[in-house]
């Protein structure tokens, strides 16, 4: 099942390198890193808790891990920075925000 918050294709084309393991030691994860980014931008953009994670998405501990992992290592902050630069070169605005503020997804706040 897919929902509007699922990143479309491409734009995870852009931000999936942000999201691989640096170390390619282990067993490899189960569930697909797509599905995990998905799951988290679901949960942000329905106000949902973790354990109600739909079960369409990998388990909300899973989901919970990669974030917690991901946002301790600035993962997030780069995959947003890189969002936020491609999106002002398409609409021609200054490639960094004059402001302090944040622009996040566009779906998320749509």
């Amino acid at each position: 099942m897919s929902y509007p918050s699922d990143l479309k294709e491409h734009e995870w084309a852009r931000i999936e390198r942000y999201f691989q393991p640096n170390d390619r030691r282990g067993s490899g994860c189960k569930h697909s890193r797509k599905r995990i980014v998905d799951a988290i931008l679901y949960l942000v953009k329905t106000g949902a808790q973790w354990r109600q994670l739909p079960n369409d998405f990998p388990p909300w501990k899973t989901v919970y891990d990669h974030f917690s992992r991901w946002n301790k290592n600035g993962v997030w902050e780069r995959a947003l920075d890189d969002l936020n630069r491609q999106r002002r070169k398409k609409t021609a605005e200054r490639p960094v925000p004059a402001t302090a503020s944040l622009e996040l997804f566009p779906m998320i706040t749509a």
